[in-house]
């Protein structure tokens, strides 16, 4: 589509630029800015990791190919404020802030409705949640029978203190739907150290030749005993891998609890969203708000302005022009960081 004028995105960044001030995460640990050709190697369990452990991990990080070229791929949700999707608007109708500026330059403006899903299902197998165990399993097979189309792939993983994937990226029910029957509850929960591990082994390294909309479907209660590594990391890691976090909790008492603070904190920063079922029956309900939203998004990649390859966070502010409309996406980005 033809790509208008970038007046208007200039225009609404005098409107935002007194308004914004989002934070900046802590400085990220160095990466390489040459993406790995190679699966990362089996890690250690995370009783024996150490925070030194994953720092000098960190420090080998390949960097996605887009922000490489300059190139952000933004993805993002619009809903109304009845939480239905709207769809049908154009880039005229948003305006943007790349680390408080407008971008350089807009390369493309898409309803992305159709592009190919990289999901992976990570299932809480702690003892925490063992009597609703069930329900999670049933409702992880029953979103991937609905959401995978032919071009579509898919892994499943369970975690306690160890991350356990059973089946990695397929196209195959079947298989993905034994590897679900496989998993077991029973042991403590290490969520921080499971979600890192999991956006740097399995979407960090991942290699495609097409784009791809890769996203994590985190079905848990929220608490975490047994972690190394901190929430902080474990959301820097999500943002690093550009992996958009969906989480459903499993828990159904009559208010949020701590857990459930950090099952929207982690969404939130990723550019997902979070969903509290009042009735562990209703967990399937998550998964269906899942599939429906990821068919239901638009792609926006733009040149950032006074972009400087040297590690940083760059926050992102995207605003829709219309009150009536919300726009849902992740809070930034990492810049890679330059050789030598």
């Amino acid at each position: 589509m033809r790509i208008s004028s970038n007046a208007h995105w200039a225009t609404l960044a005098l409107v935002c630029a007194t308004t914004v001030r989002a934070q900046a995460p802590a400085a990220p640990a160095q990466q390489t800015a040459t993406p790995s050709t190679q699966q990362a190697p089996k890690q250690q369990t995370p009783a024996q990791q150490t925070p030194d452990d994953l720092q000098q991990q960190d420090q080998n990080l390949p960097t996605p190919i887009r922000v490489i070229s300059r190139e952000v791929d933004l993805l993002f949700t619009v809903t109304d404020k009845k939480g239905a999707f709207v769809t049908g608007l154009q880039q005229q109708n948003f305006g943007l802030l790349d680390n408080g500026a407008p971008p350089e330059r807009v390369v493309r403006f898409t309803q992305q409705t159709n592009l190919p899903l990289r999901v992976g299902i990570m299932l809480d197998t702690s003892s925490s949640i063992r009597q609703r165990f069930q329900f999670e399993q049933q409702a992880a097979t029953d979103f991937l029978l609905q959401v995978l189309h032919s071009t579509d792939r898919a892994f499943v993983e369970g975690f306690d203190v160890q991350t356990d994937v059973e089946q990695d990226f397929t196209n195959r029910i079947d298989l993905l739907n034994t590897g679900i029957s496989k998993l077991r509850p029973g042991g403590g929960t290490a969520l921080f150290d499971s979600l890192y591990k999991t956006c740097r082994d399995q979407m960090l390294t991942l290699q495609q030749t097409t784009d791809v909309r890769k996203a994590l479907v985190l079905v848990s209660d929220g608490d975490d005993d047994y972690s190394r590594a901190t929430e902080t990391d474990a959301i820097k890691m999500c943002q690093r891998a550009e992996t958009i976090v969906y989480t459903i909790s499993t828990n159904t008492g009559p208010s949020k609890d701590k857990g459930d603070d950090v099952l929207q904190q982690i969404s939130d920063a990723t550019g997902g969203q979070a969903f509290f079922p009042t009735r562990i029956q209703d967990v399937a309900q998550g998964f269906l708000n899942i599939e429906a939203e990821l068919r239901s998004q638009y792609s926006l990649i733009y040149v950032p302005a006074n972009f400087k390859q040297d590690g940083s966070f760059r926050t992102i502010y995207l605003h829709c022009l219309d009150q009536r409309y919300a726009v849902r996406t992740k809070k930034g980005y990492f810049a890679p960081k330059a050789p030598g």
